[in-house]
């Protein structure tokens, strides 16, 4: 999160917060012709705020002379950093979220499947209600993480030359195996009966869910879920660029899985724990907790393979004859 900030500071959060928190409303009041020079009342309410030591070099002149504004808090400030982090996410995920689910929803979700009898009234709604509330939750969970990275704990580094092309490409798939791995023990943890109800259960309310139903969960179950991600940075060297390219696509992927498909028969079904694994896990609860890959449900004994004949399309479409049925001619 180190690099996003970098680019949030330079584009936007310098000049917001040179505005926000001016330096010149920590800086003594000087007497200019006899008169002191007097505060905004937008400075007299900030100066009540703490700062770290203000640089000597601004203490020369008085507040009116400077030629830029200048910020009290300093990129390095740590309640500045933590603020900056709480904004970008929060910005960053409900971008992602809307733009990924919606786009989703209308060109790859088929609507025929909120015909099923278990679609809930209103769903997609609730979906989005429940999805708007964990995040601030989950966004606060993770903050630790992301400010760990921001003053060097972790270890994400910039310059590939640092650990060369052949770590950066072999760290690729063991980011996606450490996490697969992780996931599918916490998300089977979560399935505990102990656990389900308190946590995991509303996310299984969505038992034909829309890719609105990705992040619509308990934030501590987000949370999580959401561990190895962060954890694995902290065990090995990632190239942060690289980190963030996988931290979205992973978020990207979660919306994808959500889309209630099952197509099947193809070469990768065997391999990929896709769209139709993932549906069958909502339909019976107990199988396929993995994220990305089916080896860690075949060897924990929790694999479904998926078939055509489990679509819960052919539910609608059976209900749908047996309408047509009662009612010659008329259709839903």
């Amino acid at each position: 999160m180190d690099l996003v900030l970098e680019v949030a500071d330079h584009f936007a959060l310098d000049n917001l917060y040179a505005r926000l928190v001016p330096v010149a409303a920590f800086l003594p009041r000087p007497t200019i012709n006899g008169t002191v020079w007097k505060h905004s009342t937008w400075n007299q309410l900030v100066s009540y705020l703490p700062h770290p030591p203000i640089p000597y070099e601004l203490h020369r002149g008085h507040p009116g002379q400077f030629l830029s504004p200048v910020s009290a808090w300093p990129r390095d400030y740590i309640p500045r950093q933590c603020l900056s982090l709480i904004i970008t996410t929060l910005v960053g995920v409900h971008l992602l979220y809307f733009l990924f689910s919606t786009f989703s929803y209308y060109f790859i979700f088929d609507h025929e499947m909120m015909k099923h009898p278990r679609f809930l009234k209103g769903q997609v709604r609730q979906e989005i209600v429940m999805s708007l509330k964990s995040f601030p939750v989950m966004m606060l969970l993770t903050l630790p993480w992301f400010e760990g990275e921001v003053l060097g704990y972790s270890k994400l580094y910039e310059n590939v030359e640092e650990h060369g092309w052949a770590w950066f490409f072999l760290s690729i798939p063991m980011f996606l195996v450490f996490t697969d791995y992780c996931i599918y023990w916490i998300h089977r943890w979560e399935h505990h009966p102990l656990v389900y109800k308190h946590i995991h259960k509303p996310h299984h309310k969505w038992v034909i869910p829309t890719p609105f139903a990705a992040y619509a969960f308990h934030p501590v179950d987000g949370y999580l879920q959401s561990l190895p991600y962060h954890i694995f940075p902290y065990l090995f060297p990632v190239q942060k660029h690289l980190h963030l390219v996988l931290f979205v696509g992973v978020n990207v992927w979660t919306v994808f899985i959500h889309d209630s498909d099952m197509i099947t028969g193809h070469w990768l079904e065997n391999v990929i724990n896709g769209p139709a694994h993932h549906t069958l896990h909502h339909l019976y609860f107990t199988v396929n907790y993995g994220q990305y890959f089916t080896w860690a449900d075949k060897a924990g004994g929790s694999y479904r393979k998926p078939d055509s004949s489990l679509d819960p399309l052919l539910e609608v479409k059976g209900l749908q004859a047996e309408k047509e049925t009662v009612l010659p001619g008329k259709s839903l």
